[in-house]
């Protein structure tokens, strides 16, 4: 949704049934780490909610990347 700043802010929910708290606190971190490093790549001016699948567990943290870079509307 657009919020009318120049940035972009990020909301994440890990909920339990993701798996024990080692588990979400790893996709936390997987998809901060993410948006940290393409936060140039990824339009401005947005709000952005994120809600992971369990399947981002076993992901390897590239194609994490090039999904979730490319679902929040960023160009290659």
């Amino acid at each position: 949704m657009a919020n009318g700043l120049n940035y972009s802010r990020f909301g994440l929910t890990t909920p339990r049934k993701l798996g024990k708290a080692h588990d979400r606190n790893r996709i936390k971190r997987r998809i901060k780490e993410i948006l940290r490093t393409s936060l140039t790549a990824i339009p401005e001016g947005f709000d952005f909610v994120l809600n992971p699948r369990r399947s981002v567990i076993d992901r390897t943290l590239e194609d994490l990347r090039g999904e979730l870079v490319a679902l929040l509307g960023a160009e290659k």
